[in-house]
């Protein structure tokens, strides 16, 4: 992020994109056949075309929609092994655990109207076949995991949500270096 005493316009990117409308109909088709092996294969396929898509729109903004790395023409492995500028994190994986800030992305995205996914209570996406998340796009961001916390950082987090504590362990729980009072 650009620090404020700069006074420079900074951006974060977010995006939800589904590979899976109509997928349970098919799926269920399939296994009305007794055709399991068919039933598994559609659903890897679509959670696979999910994952490139959400690759290829990151491609498309760091070449196109941003701009900041508009040469770049990198060979698969490279790809693969994500040589590029700019991390796409997804709430709910390890450098960014908790599953609640879907309910922003979605928000900013209106990404249930504008592409037919929504989220269940636990932060699941539906259709599952979908990929959502946050774009960065400076050259030092990278991936980590963020491993354990402390009551400390979930109580302070808890305030800066405007959450209850309980709440947040809840989100959390995973990564919780403690037990909860209440659990």
């Amino acid at each position: 992020m650009a620090p404020r005493e700069t006074d420079l316009a900074d951006y974060v990117g977010a995006f939800a994109v589904t590979a899976g409308l109509g997928l349970d109909r098919l799926v269920r088709a399939f296994e009305q056949d007794n055709d399991d092996y068919s039933a598994i294969l559609a659903k890897a396929l679509a959670d696979r075309l999910a994952e490139a898509f959400a690759e290829r729109l990151h491609e498309r903004v760091r070449r196109e929609y941003w701009g900041y790395a508009p040469e770049e023409h990198l060979p698969l492995p490279e790809i693969v092994s994500e040589r590029y500028r700019g991390i796409r994190p997804a709430p709910g994986y390890p450098a960014c655990p908790d599953h609640s800030e879907k309910a922003t992305l979605f928000a900013l995205t209106d990404a249930t109207r504008r592409a037919g996914i929504t989220l269940t209570e636990s932060g699941a996406m539906l259709p599952a076949a979908s990929v959502s998340g946050w774009y960065f796009a400076h050259p030092e961001a990278h991936y980590f995991g963020l491993g354990k916390i402390e009551r400390d950082q979930v109580t302070d987090y808890a305030k800066r949500k405007g959450r209850p504590v309980a709440e947040v362990e809840r989100w959390l729980s995973a990564n919780l270096a403690y037990t909860p009072e209440n659990g």
